[in-house]
């Protein structure tokens, strides 16, 4: 046996195990240290693009977000156009139809009074005019002034409504009224207010019309106040050929001084 060989016998076996557990450990570390290398060299190497990537996403998502804020203020705004173009319409339409209610374009129904007007039923005398003792055009107009003088909002006469262009002229024995011929008895037909016939008894110029036609002449002067009167809307035309509107002119202004509303 050799001396090195004697040397070897000679280790304790500890020492070896300790030797080959040393070389083993040293290996391993070796090996992980050689791995680590490449992976942190990998993860070094992708983040940043993935940081960019993740801060391009929430630039997007915080654009997004604020477009929808923007639509929902646009929706806001265009709703509340809306509200306000519906309020504007809608007092257009009120005042349209205040205006086709003054102007007789809309039946109406409530309370009044009708009053029939008829011929005389007295004899002429023989050197009488029997065209006195007819209901005329003429007394017809004067109960519609006097009608319109206690309060009534609206008329018609024999179902022709009564309107601004309204004529009421004399052909024959008849009566043209919105150039329809109508014939007597003529019943006169005003919406009004409760009081309107108190009213019209006690003016001046209903009584004076009483006393020249009926208590002269003998025509027939009756009332009624039913619970409610129809009035039928105007079907004549309302265009006007003619008449055009005046233009109305601007105060004038003196240099330097301030217009007062």
């Amino acid at each position: 046996m050799t001396s090195l060989a004697r040397r070897v016998r000679a280790i304790p076996s500890w020492q070896v195990t300790l030797t080959v557990a040393l070389l083993a450990l040293g290996f391993l570390i070796a090996a992980q240290m050689a791995a680590e290398g490449p992976r942190v060299q990998y993860t070094s190497q992708e983040r940043t693009p993935l940081v960019s990537t993740v801060l391009d996403l929430q630039k997007q998502q915080g654009q997004l977000e604020q477009q929808v804020l923007d639509a929902r203020a646009a929706i806001a705004q265009l709703e509340a156009a809306g509200q306000g173009g519906a309020a504007v319409s809608q007092d257009l339409n009120a005042e349209l139809q205040s205006a086709q209610i003054s102007a007789g374009l809309v039946a109406m129904t409530g309370p009044g009074l009708v009053i029939e007007l008829s011929d005389s039923t007295v004899p002429v005398p023989a050197d009488g005019n029997e065209q006195d003792y007819l209901a005329s055009g003429a007394d017809v107009l004067t109960v519609v002034d006097q009608l319109w003088a206690a309060g009534a909002e609206g008329i018609a006469i024999n179902g022709e409504r009564v309107v601004v262009s309204t004529a009421v002229v004399d052909i024959g024995g008849s009566v043209v009224v919105n150039g329809a011929y109508v014939a007597a008895p003529y019943q006169i037909t005003a919406l009004g207010p409760a009081s309107m016939l108190d009213t019209l008894t006690h003016l001046p110029g209903f009584v004076d019309f009483m006393h020249a036609r009926q208590v002269a002449y003998g025509i027939g002067v009756a009332v009624a106040t039913p619970d409610s009167v129809d009035l039928p809307a105007y079907a004549g035309s309302v265009i006007l050929r003619y008449g055009r509107p005046q233009a109305t002119p601007l105060p004038s202004v003196a240099p330097g001084a301030m217009a007062v509303p």
